[in-house]
């Protein structure tokens, strides 16, 4: 036993507190404790145990086509002859880094409007009391 050890061992703390249990919610705490399925996401496909294949496919080609889209429908203003000159000239990096960014911001703003909403219900459901009804009132 080292001497640390040995010293705790004779300290006396008292009797234990009975601590209260707290009932657990089966909603998480916060928005970002929720577990993360990526079976549940909503737009991506992602077969079992081909999860990391599909996130580099996915990597790759999703902000080159909406790099592609971008150019198309705002540079070019859905011209398919324009559209032709700059998709000609330009660089694969290029429109994938433009459309990694236009993704980028929505997931931003996604994720944001997901956590306002999560906190307004979260909020709602700890204020409203179950078995209580809320009456209109009369004026």
């Amino acid at each position: 036993m080292d001497p640390i050890e040995e010293v705790g061992s004779k300290i006396n703390y008292g009797t234990p507190l009975k601590k209260k249990k707290k009932i657990k919610s089966s909603r998480p705490a916060g928005y970002m404790q929720q577990p993360v399925d990526l079976q549940k996401t909503p737009f991506l496909f992602f077969p079992p145990g081909k999860e990391m294949l599909f996130m580099g496919i996915y990597f790759v080609t999703l902000p080159y086509i909406t790099g592609l889209l971008f150019i198309f429908f705002y540079i070019s203003d859905a011209n398919a002859k324009t559209f032709g000159d700059i998709s000609v000239d330009s660089n694969f990096f290029l429109v994938w880094a433009l459309g990694y960014e236009i993704l980028a911001a929505v997931i931003v703003l996604w994720i944001i409007k997901n956590a306002i909403s999560f906190s307004v219900k979260n909020h709602q459901a700890q204020t409203t009391r179950p078995g209580r009804r809320h009456k209109k009132r009369r004026y």
